[in-house]
């Protein structure tokens, strides 16, 4: 499976997303500074990730300055020293709700511990590394769990009677990739390809920066699953098409409201009305660390707004553009100059296209009243189906 996070003992490197799938090179991210300027150029990216290397971020730079003998012996200089540099990460991704979930559970944390008697700078430090590198296993095991919850749910709710398999779409990037590993939606494609379950899979694009063709597809190539790429405008066609059979559409979230609507990638919101259309069960994958009860609804979430170039332009190499140094990468433009561009991040797509959204303690489905009720998973009362 790949690692798209290594850390060890205050070291800290990501994959730069930037460059796959024609160069794998792992960077370094030694500060907050270094893991702002990386989120935000989407050298990391996928929610749970940006939450994971905003908070290891802190722990390296935290460590070196153990290492430094640097940090404040005063237990309450050290929290504020936190607590500031928690606020500047949580600007560099505002749509994406577990990083400032992270950011407010670890605030919290290193609050209680800098007021416990007796305890000094270094200890409130060393608390907060503990908790932040906790995360990577338990990013892990949620997303094992959400796999296994959501293939499960397919099979029983959206599989052909008689069929033993399914053809699921997704959207985006929502693999190890976008995780500390195994992934979300695609955490679901690989549990269901584990168990022979998976007939076919389809990834989107996903314009205009091409998480689906550029990270989805090497992710799938990867671990040998049977998959196909399609452009964004060739959804609508291929749920159309009987011969593909379709069943689920599984797509990730950065945030998902209290009644259900869920802000993610651009363009699931047009899937999720293509689904809805031709029968096609549409899912969310989502920890709870995405659920945002405090959001009542999508037209609280704000929108993060992107750089025309990234619409107008295009990178990766050419075909014969391979040097002693390895591949050369080059960017071209796409748009006629000058031309207006709008370009949204994520979309809003209404609960009530969404079947049911898959978490690591179930799949939370419509209630009686046909609204979802996402309180319960955090009260261990989830409705069973």
């Amino acid at each position: 499976m790949l690692q798209a996070i290594k850390y060890d003992q205050g070291h800290l490197e990501i994959l730069d997303q930037l460059q796959l799938p024609f160069v794998e090179k792992y960077i370094p991210v030694r500060n907050t500074e270094d893991s702002w300027d990386a989120i935000k150029a989407m050298k990391v990216r996928g929610a749970p990730a940006i939450a994971i290397v905003a908070m290891l971020a802190l722990c390296s730079e935290l460590h070196t300055l153990g290492v430094a003998g640097k940090i404040p012996n005063n237990p309450d200089e050290t929290r504020q020293f936190i607590t500031k540099k928690l606020a500047y990460l949580v600007t560099s991704r505002p749509t994406a709700v577990n990083l400032s979930d992270a950011a407010r559970k670890l605030e919290s944390l290193t609050t209680t511990q800098a007021a416990q008697p007796g305890v000094t700078g270094q200890d409130v430090a060393e608390a907060f590394i503990r908790a932040a590198q906790d995360m990577l296993g338990k990013d892990l095991e949620d997303n094992h769990r959400i796999g296994h919850n959501g293939a499960e749910w397919i099979m029983r709710n959206a599989a052909k009677a008689g069929s033993s398999q399914v053809a699921v779409l997704t959207h985006c990037n929502t693999g190890s990739l976008a995780t500390s590993g195994y992934g979300t939606a695609l955490g679901v494609i690989r549990s269901l390809a584990s168990q022979s379950l998976l007939r076919h899979a389809y990834c989107t694009e996903t314009r205009p920066y091409n998480q689906g063709s550029r990270l989805t597809a090497f992710e799938l190539v990867h671990d040998n699953i049977p998959a196909t790429l399609v452009t964004d405008s060739m959804a609508a066609a291929l749920l159309a098409d009987t011969g593909a059979g379709v069943n689920a559409i599984v797509v990730g979230a950065d945030r998902v409201a209290a009644n259900g609507d869920t802000a993610n990638k651009i363009g699931t919101y047009g899937l999720a009305v293509l689904a809805k259309h031709h029968g096609v069960k549409f899912l969310v994958a989502a920890p709870l660390t995405t659920i945002d009860l405090a959001t009542k609804s999508g037209a609280d979430i704000v929108i993060e707004q992107r750089p025309s170039s990234e619409v107008t332009s295009i990178k990766g190499p050419r075909e014969d553009a391979v040097s002693d140094n390895g591949v050369i990468l080059e960017t071209v433009c796409i748009a006629a100059p000058g031309i207006g561009v709008w370009n949204p991040a994520f979309d809003m797509t209404p609960s009530a296209l969404i079947d049911g959204i898959i978490t690591e303690k179930g799949v939370v489905e419509k209630g009686p009243d046909g609204q979802f009720h996402m309180a319960a998973l955090f009260n261990d009362h989830l409705p069973r189906d």
